[in-house]
C-alpha cells in the first residue's frame, strides 16, 4: 500500500495574514479546504492508520539572508511572521521543517524525514502554487517520489500565478481536488493512479 506525506507550505502569517510582509491573497480560498484535508487526516491516525503524515514547510530566514537580496523581508525565524497561521496550527507528533530556500527539501531534513517513514508519494498543499509548491514538487520528483498537487489546496497571488503553476505542476505531478483525493483513498484506491494519462494534464 501507498504512503503519503500531505506538506503543508508556507501557510505562514507574513504569507496567509492580511498584515502579512508578502500577503497572498490566495491563501483565504484555501484555509477551509486544507481545514477539511486535516481533519480527515487527522481522524485516521486516531483510527490507527499512519499511512497518509502530515508534515508542515516553514519558511524561516536568518536575518540578512540571501533571499532579502531579491524579495522584501519576510518569515525571519522567531518572528510572529514566520509562524503558521492559527487556523492550520499542527498537532503533537506533526513533523515541522524549516527551510530558507523556495523548496521544503533544500537544505533541509526533508528527504531523511520522508525516507525514515518509508514516504513513497508526496502531496503538495500550500502557497505559492508556482513559486514555493513549485519548487518543492520539483525536488521531490527528482528524488524519485511519486508527486501528487491538490489544485484547492494550493493557490498563489493571482489566479492567473495559481493556473499557470498548475499548467507546470501537471506536467510531473498527479493534479486533484482533495475530495477526489479523499474519495480516492476511502474506495482503496491509490490516489497518484492515473498520473502520467493525458487528462491529467491541464490546458
Amino acid at each position: 500500500m501507498p504512503r503519503h506525506a500531505i506538506l503543508i507550505i508556507d501557510m505562514l502569517n507574513d504569507f496567509a495574514n492580511p498584515k502579512g510582509a508578502l500577503y497572498c491573497p490566495g491563501s483565504a480560498r484555501i484555509i477551509k479546504n486544507l481545514q477539511k484535508l486535516l481533519k480527515w487526516v487527522r481522524e485516521r491516525r486516531a483510527q490507527g492508520k499512519d499511512d497518509v503524515q502530515i508534515v508542515y514547510i516553514q519558511e524561516a530566514h536568518r536575518e540578512n539572508d540571501a533571499d532579502f537580496r531579491v524579495r522584501p523581508i519576510h518569515a525571519v525565524k522567531g518572528t510572529w511572521g514566520s509562524e503558521i497561521i492559527e487556523e492550520l496550527k499542527p498537532e503533537k507528533g506533526e513533523y515541522i521543517v524549516q527551510k530558507r530556500r523556495h523548496s521544503g527539501f533544500q537544505y533541509t531534513d526533508l528527504d531523511l524525514y520522508l525516507r525514515e517513514e518509508n514516504i513513497d508519494t508526496v502531496v503538495v498543499t500550500g502557497v505559492w502554487t508556482n513559486v514555493c509548491v513549485r519548487s518543492t514538487a520539483t525536488d521531490a520528483l527528482a528524488r524519485a517520489y511519486k508527486v501528487i498537487t491538490l489544485s484547492d489546496g494550493t493557490d498563489s497571488k493571482t489566479p492567473e500565478m495559481h493556473e499557470y503553476g498548475l499548467k507546470d505542476l501537471s506536467l510531473f505531478s498527479k493534479v486533484m481536488t482533495i475530495d477526489e483525493y479523499i474519495a480516492a483513498w476511502e474506495k482503496g484506491i491509490d490516489p497518484w493512479e492515473g498520473a502520467g494519462d493525458p487528462e491529467n494534464k491541464v490546458e
